[in-house]
């Protein structure tokens, strides 16, 4: 099962999987947490220039050219094999965030969006994606406070409004796909929430 994360900035995805992959290796599965952009040598080069590297005036549709060259590795030589291997794998983003940031944050064309995944990940998609649900405001204020400010943290508010705007529209397209979830409850609201989630999927 491939389960996927989606928020935008300060949601918590990485503290909710990592705490869902401690219940689960406890319940006896095999779990494989991995990050987008990232996962491979080629994934983190390029999540190195998507994230971190300023001046370089990067277009929308630059950006998801990179994102789904990222993806395409990753789902070829990490993910795939991983699920053939009967694990569980825990998905810091997916394309549904291409879909968000550059698709309604970029205003770039949703089709041509859709065209570049299904390049990049052929049928590998996710059982399942919980979106943790945040304010803009309120989780850029929680990247401020870690300092973690990377290149598109550093978007206008209204840039991550449309984000966020987009990722509920998505959710809404598929509630059966999708899980919405308060992400401004505490972190154990939040645990307790996710695990029932999956596991009820599990099933």
């Amino acid at each position: 099962m491939l389960i996927a994360f989606e928020g935008g900035e300060g949601s918590g995805k990485g503290t909710q999987i990592k705490l869902l992959k401690q219940v689960l290796r406890k319940k006896g599965y095999k779990v494989l947490d991995i990050v987008e952009p990232g996962g491979t040598a080629a994934g983190k080069a390029i999540r190195e220039v998507l994230l971190n590297r300023k001046g370089l005036g990067l277009l929308g549709i630059t950006e998801a050219f990179l994102f789904s060259a990222s993806r395409a590795q990753q789902v070829r030589t990490v993910t795939r094999p991983a699920l053939e291997q009967g694990k569980i794998v825990l998905s810091d983003r997916s394309y549904y965030s291409t879909y968000a940031y550059q698709g309604y944050g970029r205003e770039q064309s949703l089709s041509l969006m859709e065209q570049l995944t299904t390049i990049a990940i052929g049928d590998t998609k996710p059982n399942l994606v919980i979106f943790l649900d945040i304010p803009s405001e309120i989780g850029l204020a929680r990247k401020e406070h870690q300092n973690e400010i990377n290149r598109l943290d550093a978007e206008k508010l209204e840039f991550h409004q449309k984000v966020r705007n987009g990722y509920l529209t998505l959710a809404g397209e598929d509630p059966k796909l999708w899980r919405i979830v308060d992400a401004v409850a505490s972190v154990d609201e939040i645990h307790t929430r996710v695990v029932s989630i999956v596991l009820e999927a599990l099933k």
